[in-house]
């Protein structure tokens, strides 16, 4: 659900970490079994956060932004960085700083701040001043039904277009077309084979563009802080004006283009998949936009309908009884298309980084598309991804137009980000999990281990958005003599410095400086113990196993789950040696094995029932999204519905079905709206609607409206099922129960209660387990 500002865990810098207390030295953190994290959404809004409309001051030896941290020396106008502990002058505009008259960069209150560093994008090509662009890419293999879908999603994006958004099109199937939009005496297409990969430089010349009037502008080397960007200088560029129009110029002819628009009228051998080169359009629609707007925030939207099966980026062939990857394949090296087509992506994900573009993709068909292995070139940019069954689902249609959509309920999309992060000299950075790239920018605070995106302090993100997250795990240098106890400073301090371009094209620059204690765990634990986050170290914990299925070969994530939570209960539980009844876990970690049990059962690490495409999806939204959220898709919340009480939370449990209640479940991706026998009985014979039965129809009407405010929050969209007990769509409810009735015990059920199907360890069986294994000798 969407989050209450009252009771915000995250606050106004949006930073949460496992360990809120920081335990010295780097022995000490390895014995807390959770690593050492810090999830951040660095441009969530929050109306408390001050904008200041002047450059911030750095540090002279490590760069760090003057904070409210910061030791001041008013009479010798002196501030000394608390990073690195060096004296700085302040410049002569800080000339009447005093104890009562302070700037608010050094109000205690503003650990987050935001400077204007830069006037309005203002980035001439030609004729056309420049704040964002869309590319949309559109797949034409499709069924006639769907097609027609599409395009009117397409119709309705281009009418929510701010005017001066500069917009192109390209479509594919057997081949790709780039539409010349700004040739409206007719319609004008170049096509592109689409058999083999094209480079940029073929690319532009059959385009016609660039040559003597085109400008090269690196869109990789933007400097936190926007010191280094570079931008598009004004360029007499025909491609812009040719291929990309404002959305107010180009808004008829492309309607009437997508009117007359057909789907590919290649022939389809019988028992064989349509041409399809995926590869080839998104690498086209990259070309055409580095070409064009080089450093300037653009998006390619890509809609895809079916899987790839020309040229580069072909993830299956054309005959139908080759059947699409699975993880089986994967795990057996029995994909013969998938490392090759991965690489191809991983190259054009560096093209879009290196232009500062993103791409974005929505996939809706019922076979797989390929999202597994366009998951590097999405992720790296920022990008969004929606994935449904079909164009004209609500999970595509309400999704595509939120992206769209300005205002309130605006996503609040941005571009060329960079994030850096300065620490204090102890604390070494291992990498980042999230849509983001590594800009290799070594120094002091790099660690040897890397995790994600690592061997930087800086990283690229090309699109992010209010609700784009971050994790950053840390590590504690090995040097014992400067974190010895009682030595000088007790306190740590983090500071993330986030430039970015906001939708109105203005550049600015967000601080966030977070300070926490360090503590001698060895001496006094309770202070470790009681800045213990479960929310945010089961989150982490999901994010740093999903990285290692995907990258380590032969990775068993439910062991390595297991034997982590027995060394932390191990450590944290009090017990008496080989005596499980005595175990007893502190308040500060009582919810941590509830996650961890519903984590070993999530889609997270269980895969066999979905697909690599499912797979991706799943996890290229836990990295992305805030804490909050992604614990709601580790351990879905539960409310009940019934007549003797008000709407409560109840058990995530088999044993929370009743005849006579209604349950509303809220899994992220799906939300489920469940009734018990007895309620749907009353419903299908029209109770509701007798007058005397009103306070039954308002009990229908509940779950409905809560189930539509979540739905109303929440990117991508949530499916919305609709089910009754012992009913076929019941299963997306009883998959996420604890399965505490089963056949084996289903004697000793309540009446009207449920029962599951499994062979699955229940949560009080797996607690018992536990116990048995944490306190042994």
């Amino acid at each position: 659900m969407s989050e209450i500002p009252n009771a915000d865990p995250e606050g106004i810098d949006s930073v949460r970490m496992t360990w809120n207390n920081w335990p010295r030295t780097k022995v000490e953190a390895s014995k807390c079994v959770i690593p050492l994290a810090a999830s951040i959404s660095p441009i969530r809004s929050n109306p408390e956060i001050p904008t200041l409309p002047y450059l911030p001051l750095r540090c002279k030896t490590c760069t760090s932004i003057m904070n409210c941290f910061s030791r001041v020396d008013f009479t010798a106008k002196i501030w000394i960085c608390p990073f690195c502990f060096q004296r700085n002058h302040f410049p002569p505009h800080y000339s009447m700083i005093s104890e009562t008259n302070l700037p608010a960069e050094l109000y205690s209150q503003y650990t987050t701040i935001e400077y204007t560093i830069g006037d309005k994008n203002h980035n001439p090509v030609g004729e056309f001043d420049v704040k964002s662009a869309f590319v949309f890419v559109l797949d034409t293999c499709m069924i006639e039904e769907e097609f027609e879908y599409v395009k009117s999603e397409v119709k309705r994006a281009i009418g929510l277009l701010p005017e001066n958004a500069m917009v192109g099109f390209v479509t594919f199937g057997t081949q790709v077309q780039v539409h010349e939009l700004g040739f409206s005496d007719m319609s004008k297409v170049y096509v592109f084979r689409g058999t083999k990969e094209i480079s940029k430089d073929q690319i532009m010349e059959q385009l016609g563009i660039g040559g003597a009037g085109r400008r090269n502008v690196p869109g990789g080397a933007v400097g936190v802080g926007g010191y280094q960007q570079q931008r598009g200088m004004p360029m007499q560029n025909s491609g812009v004006s040719r291929f990309l129009l404002p959305a107010s110029d180009c808004e008829f002819t492309l309607n009437s283009l997508l009117d007359e628009l057909q789907t590919d009228q290649w022939p389809v051998a019988p028992g064989n998949r349509p041409s399809r080169c995926t590869g080839v359009a998104l690498s086209v629609a990259a070309g055409l936009l580095g070409a064009c707007l080089p450093g300037t925030g653009a998006r390619i939207v890509a809609l895809v309908g079916g899987p790839c099966t020309e040229g580069p980026g072909a993830i299956i062939s054309k005959d139908l009884s080759d059947p699409v990857r699975s993880h089986k394949d994967l795990d057996k090296d029995a994909a013969p298309y998938f490392k090759k087509a991965v690489k191809f992506y991983d190259s054009l994900a560096k093209q879009l980084v290196s232009q500062g573009h993103v791409l974005d993709l929505f996939a809706s068909a019922l076979d797989q598309v390929g999202v597994a292995e366009m998951k590097v070139a999405v992720e790296r940019t920022g990008g969004l991804v929606v994935l449904s069954e079909s164009f004209g689902h609500s999970v595509f249609k309400d999704s595509f137009k939120r992206v769209f959509d300005s205002g309130e309920k605006s996503l609040g999309l941005c571009f060329n980000g960079t994030l850096e992060i300065n620490c204090s000299k102890d604390i070494k950075i291992q990498g980042i999990i999230g849509p983001c790239t590594s800009l290799e920018k070594k120094g002091p605070s790099v660690a040897d281990t890397v995790i994600g995106e690592g061997n930087t302090t800086a990283w690229k993100m090309c699109g992010l958005d209010k609700s784009s997250c971050f994790t950053v795990f840390f590590d504690i240098s090995s040097s014992e003599k400067s974190n010895a106890p009682g030595s000088a400073n007790p306190q740590l301090y983090l500071q993330f410095l986030t430039s970015y371009q906001n939708p109105e094209g203005l550049t600015l620059l967000r601080v966030t400086t977070v300070t926490r204690r360090w503590v001698d765990s060895a001496v006094n634990s309770e202070e470790l113990v009681q800045g213990f986050d479960q929310e945010t170290a089961a989150v982490v914990m999901a994010r740093f196993t999903s990285l290692k299925m995907e990258s380590e070969e032969g990775f068993d994530a439910t062991r390595w789950l297991d034997r982590n939570l027995i060394r932390f209960c191990s450590k944290f539980g009090e017990y008496r040696k080989d005596d499980p009844s005595s175990f007893t876990l502190n308040s500060f970690f009582s919810f941590f094995p509830q996650f961890m049990f519903n984590l070993r059962r999530s889609q997270f690490v269980q895969v066999f029932n979905n697909s690599p495409d499912e797979t991706a999806y799943f996890r290229m939204l836990l990295n992305r999204e805030n804490i909050t959220n992604a614990a709601v898709m580790i351990q879905p919340s539960l409310i009940s519905y019934s007549f003797n009480s008000l709407p409560q939370p109840a058990l995530l449990d088999v044993a929370s079905i009743g005849a006579d209640r209604i349950l509303l479940l809220d899994s992220y991706f799906s939300v489920v709206v469940f009734h018990g026998m007895t309620i749907a009985q009353w419903r299908n014979l029209g109770y509701q609607n007798q007058p005397e039965h009103q306070v039954f129809a308002q009990l229908l009407q509940a779950p409905k409206d809560d189930a539509q405010a979540i739905i109303h929050e929440r990117f991508p969209v949530p499916r919305l099922v609709v089910c009754d007990q012992h009913g076929s769509q019941a299963r997306f409810l009883l998959a996420k129960l604890n399965p505490s009735a089963t056949y084996n015990n289903a004697n000793e059920m309540a009446a009207g209660s449920d029962i599951i199907f499994t062979d699955d360890v229940s949560l009080q069986v797996f607690f018992e387990h536990l116990q048995r294994l944490a306190v042994q000798s």
